[in-house]
């Protein structure tokens, strides 16, 4: 009855706070050594993300369906970066840690869509190995341009509608008790921890993205490479082998940045005690390295985009040359022109 009674009153009494308060790098000594690092690793993301789709963009040997999975990494990667770091920068380096309750929920949108797309992004570039190793002959017809785009474009409303609906019903909750957001930005399990009221569906939605956005894609990419793996043990040659091998390093290393420190802090908090501030840093590495990374991996790793960039580089050179070259000429030409003007008018 008791039970009942208190059900009925936290209904009748839904309270939306005005704002909430982020309490992440609590009682952490040289915080603000973290935060210029912080400030460091996002200069440096977008520098690499901006200058990975200009090459994509500029060279045209490069507009192909491999390197559009590619690009909608790099662009993944620098709006996720820019939803996230700044924010956090803001927020602790500022100390301006109370956050509006709408902004506290774009917050929490904008994060979870880009972090949930650039699983699937990495799903989908494995998906492209697949199919360039074990169907070498089909690939062109199975991995084509159109094809490429239809799934990115149904990735990407997927997961739009998902997260909305995800974000969305946090407005269903009713936060009459403390409104301190255990996190380093407007996390969606420590603000749903908040809540007064009945919670399922929240919760629901909660494992159901867990499943969706991290166990799914990463479940693929293992299946993947296992029959990648048995592909390349049919191969006889070892050189080949090794060169086949090779095309998938750069998306291994990738996988590793973004999977491995996701599911260790989860394991790590389900079989032991995790203190906060330590999930809270691994969290804030998951959320911001891999962006740094996936362009300087890409761009080291990749032959084909290593060769772009040398060429993008010296066609620059070239023009440059020339229109030094030129650029003389171009004044005799002016010089003479003027003179014949100057000459027919004093014939006139």
């Amino acid at each position: 009855l008791c039970s009942i009674l208190n059900n009925l009153v936290l209904n009748i009494t839904f309270v939306r706070p005005e704002k909430f308060y982020i309490s992440g790098f609590s009682n952490i000594p040289h915080t603000q050594y973290f935060y210029v690092f912080l400030c460091f690793v996002y200069v440096m993301t977008v520098i690499g993300n901006v200058f990975l789709l200009s090459v994509i963009c500029l060279v045209r040997t490069l507009h192909s369906p491999k390197y559009m999975i590619v690009f909608n990494l790099a662009l993944i990667d620098l709006c996720g970066s820019t939803a996230l770091i700044p924010k956090v920068l803001d927020t602790f380096l500022f100390d301006r840690r109370f956050i509006l309750y709408e902004a506290c929920l774009s917050n929490m949108f904008f994060v979870m869509f880009f972090s949930s797309l650039q699983s699937w992004t990495l799903a989908c570039m494995a998906y492209d190995r697949f199919v360039a190793i074990c169907l070498p002959l089909r690939y062109h017809s199975i991995v084509s341009k159109r094809s490429v785009a239809v799934i990115l474009l149904c990735m990407w409303l997927i997961i739009l509608f998902v997260a909305a609906f995800t974000v969305g019903n946090i407005n269903r909750l009713s936060f009459c008790g403390s409104l301190e957001v255990q996190s380093f930005y407007c996390d969606h399990g420590p603000l749903n921890r908040l809540a007064c009221n009945d919670r399922s569906i929240n919760d629901v939605m909660a494992y159901i993205g867990l499943i969706l956005f991290i166990c799914i894609p990463f479940i693929l990419i293992v299946i993947t490479y296992l029959c990648i793996s048995i592909a390349l043990s049919r191969i006889a040659s070892k050189v080949e082998r090794l060169r086949a091998l090779k095309t998938c390093s750069s998306h291994i290393i990738l996988v590793v940045t973004f999977f491995i420190p996701l599911f260790a802090t989860n394991i790590a908090a389900v079989v032991s005690y995790l203190h906060p501030n330590i999930r809270i840093i691994n969290s804030c590495w998951t959320h911001t390295i891999p962006s740094l990374l996936n362009p300087i991996v890409y761009s080291l790793k990749t032959e084909e985009l290593l060769n772009a960039i040398k060429k993008l580089f010296q066609r620059n050179r070239i023009t440059k040359i020339e229109s030094k070259q030129s650029s003389p000429w171009k004044r005799v030409e002016k010089k003479r022109e003027r003179y014949t003007i100057v000459r027919r008018s004093q014939k006139l």
